[in-house]
């Protein structure tokens, strides 16, 4: 016999803990299952000898009032967007368009001059032909282009554009000038503040709530029957649930349906998204040249795509005395995965070349790996993501996060999705269901 659930919602991210708390808010009875044995998802972190890794850099920089007034409540440094780009040894500010000041004068002038000739009346098709009318072709191929194909896995031709907006600013010909001339220190990011909690790593902006959910760690959702309105759990139990919210990445959810209709799990094969492989590293160094809070990476040895520095986030993810670093590496979900020996001997020479460290400051490399870094923006992403978002609908299960609505959120925005999605579930409907 089946138990009974009001509202179960499928994982303890960031979006699930948002709905669980909103819906207990409403009281409304919910049970959030959660496969980790601890709950957070991406905004989860681990602990190796004492130094503590988010998974992947988590710095807030919300302007959400309402976001904030959760985030806020725990205490937080505040950080300046220092952010720098690393080509061939010679360290530029970000954004790394603007900032040409290091460069060699001939190269400079040359990618000036393509700037300049760049063809900013063509409307742009993809991304590729978006970069050059933005950057010329010099600019286009020498940084954004490279790094599109790390951080995206695949080139930029292949994306669209319907992600780029809030993410690119489009530069203007007197600061990419003024950036190549003299050294600046303006801040072109898309942010003035960045926040991370002083203790406990950057789930802590949301454990206050998530102390207070009904979450069941270690148990796995293992398939969702739609019409008789259970949930089979790995431990063999059967949930009987009156509504559903799910977090589960759109291409796993398929799989989990029974019965899912051809034309939906085919559209769920076909979305493509990026892994992450993290290699976390411990030093027993208390500085790290060169002392940026997160860096971008264009050299094509190197294989990560950027790095960042949990001890500068805040000096309790390190021992005393003690530094660390996490370097990203992506890869696009249809690719081989990458060894984890390879992975840590190529992230140690680079290490070792760019004379961040020498090798007996190293106390440890950790590898990573996380099936589910960023959602791929292909030609037809959307169109197949609105096949299953809409199956998902009609079936009333309310889809949110990141991988649940299948863009390009932030953890504001996730946070914001578990909330809509809670705000569905309809407290009519559960009355006259009990």
């Amino acid at each position: 016999m089946p138990s009974s659930q009001d509202v179960v919602i499928i994982g303890a991210g960031i979006a699930g803990i948002s709905a669980g708390h909103h819906l207990k808010a409403r009281k409304i009875n919910n049970i959030i299952y959660e496969s980790k044995s601890r709950p957070g998802g991406h905004i989860g972190n681990f602990t190796i000898e004492g130094f503590r890794f988010d998974n992947a850099i988590h710095l807030s920089f919300t302007k959400n009032d309402y976001v904030r007034k959760f985030f806020d409540k725990v205490n937080y440094i505040a950080h300046e967007p220092n952010a720098y780009c690393l080509e061939n040894k010679r360290w530029l500010r970000h954004p790394i368009q603007n900032n040409l000041y290091n460069l060699p004068v001939e190269e400079k002038v040359e990618l000036l001059e393509s700037f300049l000739n760049r063809p900013s009346e063509y409307l742009p098709k993809n991304f590729y032909e978006w970069l050059v009318t933005q950057y010329g072709e010099k600019i286009a191929i020498r940084y954004p282009v490279k790094y599109t194909k790390k951080y995206w896995g695949m080139s930029p031709e292949n994306l669209n554009l319907n992600w780029v907006e809030k993410r690119f600013r489009a530069p203007k010909f007197e600061e990419i000038l003024g950036g190549a001339i003299e050294d600046k220190k303006e801040n072109h990011y898309y942010a003035d503040e960045m926040r991370y909690p002083e203790k406990g790593g950057y789930f802590e902006f949301v454990r206050p709530i998530a102390d207070e959910l009904n979450i069941k760690c270690n148990t796995n959702v293992e398939s969702i029957d739609i019409e008789s309105k259970t949930v089979n759990l790995n431990d063999k139990s059967i949930v009987h649930f009156n509504q559903l919210i799910s977090t589960v990445p759109l291409p796993k959810i398929c799989k989990m349906i029974k019965s899912c209709p051809k034309e939906v799990a085919e559209a769920g094969k076909r979305l493509l998204w990026t892994t992450v492989d993290l290699i976390s590293i411990g030093l027993k160094k208390s500085n790290i040249p060169p002392p940026y809070l997160w860096w971008y990476i264009y050299d094509e040895k190197n294989i990560a795509s950027r790095c960042y520095s949990p001890s500068m986030k805040s000096p309790d993810n390190a021992p005393l005395g003690c530094s660390s670093l996490q370097f990203e590496i992506y890869n696009l979900s249809t690719k081989e995965k990458y060894s984890p020996s390879f992975l840590i001997e190529n992230i140690k020479d680079s290490l070792l070349d760019m004379n961040i460290c020498e090798e007996k400051d190293i106390i440890f490399m950790n590898h990573k790996h996380l099936p589910f870094g960023n959602v791929t923006f292909y030609s037809e992403m959307e169109s197949d993501r609105k096949i299953v978002s809409n199956f998902l609908a009609k079936n009333n299960i309310f889809s949110c996060g990141r991988f649940g609505e299948w863009d390009y959120f932030w953890s504001d925005e996730s946070f914001m999705s578990g909330k809509n999605a809670s705000d569905k579930v309809e407290i009519n409907s559960l009355n006259k269901q009990r």
